[in-house]
């Protein structure tokens, strides 16, 4: 039909052009010539342009994997940033247990994505292999009452994961399909940072409830956030919103408080991405030191303003999702 189409509109161009006076005439004719040839080919052009794109496309579609939800779980979160150090995996730790402490009715697994720095089994104090269930699946190791997986489980402490791209796909095939989670309200997935093959794998092998972006608020991260953003959109991943993580600090001995890495960088990136912004994490001792000794504050000190701010970083979450389901 498009063919058709095409060689229908081709032929009456051609028709006009040929029904003009001769080209041989004056000036005026030959440049209406010219002009009449001229708007065939950008149109013949243009057609063909559309129709590769359109068979392109269609020929990704194919290629791409069917995605097929994890068994047991009912929503999966992806926490992600365009950049390394930024606090991804404690946000992921924290949201995860935020998500309890909020509600202590909900299930919250934890899956650490990042195969080349797992973090998780620091963050949340476990270390051991895996068991295996009757149907050779692994059980997650549990700790606060989060079942988590990790490549970190599987090799040693200090080992280094020298793989390449198709190990590195193998294992988040496993990591995704190879795990018994049991019945979980929610699946937090601690993202590598940047936008590369295990970001594709995973959101094109299973569906994504929302994706949670964490920045601090200098620029130079802010850069790479807004890739991370713009990435999960074209694979129609829906952008929960952005966590502003080392916002402020405060001096321990007088109270001065100091934006260190700038201030309100996410919260602009928001409204720019037309996104929401999720919340302020400030940058405390607090943090760090309970991370370090595998006790996340939001378990450690519950009542601290940094614990609340997870907490409110939780209830964010949880009504953006309500409203990108609804």
């Amino acid at each position: 039909m498009l063919a058709q189409l095409t060689y229908s509109k081709l032929s009456h161009l051609l028709r006009v052009c040929v029904n003009k006076p001769s080209v041989l005439g004056t000036g005026t004719e030959m440049n209406t010539g010219a002009s009449c040839w001229l708007q065939v080919k950008r149109r013949q052009r243009s057609v063909d342009s559309k129709s590769l794109a359109e068979r392109q496309k269609q020929q990704m579609a194919r290629s791409l994997p069917k995605q097929k939800s994890i068994s047991g779980v009912h929503q999966v979160l992806v926490v992600a940033s365009g950049k390394g150090g930024v606090g991804k995996s404690t946000t992921a730790v924290n949201l995860a247990l935020g998500l309890i402490a909020n509600d202590p009715s909900k299930s919250v697994g934890l899956l650490d994505a990042d195969v080349y720095g797992p973090s998780i089994p620091k963050l949340m104090n476990l270390k051991g292999n895996p068991e295996l269930s009757d149907n050779n699946r692994m059980i997650p190791l549990i700790n606060y009452g989060v079942p988590c997986m990790s490549m970190g489980f599987l090799v040693e402490d200090a080992a280094p994961i020298v793989w390449r791209g198709l190990m590195v796909m193998s294992a988040i095939e496993k990591l995704l399909r190879q795990v018994d989670w049991g019945s979980l309200d929610y699946l937090v997935v601690d993202m590598p940072p940047g936008t590369g093959d295990v970001q594709l794998s995973i959101t094109q092998n299973i569906p994504i409830a929302g994706a949670v972006i964490v920045s601090t608020p200098q620029d130079v991260a802010l850069l790479d956030a807004r890739r991370g953003a713009e990435m999960f959109r074209k694979v129609n991943v829906p952008v929960l919103g952005l966590v502003q993580n080392m916002s402020i600090f405060q001096c321990p001995n007088c109270n001065h408080q100091t934006h260190i890495f700038g201030s309100d960088g996410a919260r602009q990136l928001a409204d720019t991405l037309g996104v929401q912004f999720l919340g302020d994490v400030p940058l405390h001792l607090n943090i760090r030191e309970s991370s370090d000794r595998g006790r996340p504050v939001v378990v450690s000190s519950p009542d601290s303003p940094e614990a609340a701010a997870y907490r409110s970083l939780a209830s964010a979450v949880v009504q953006r999702l309500q409203e990108v389901s609804g």
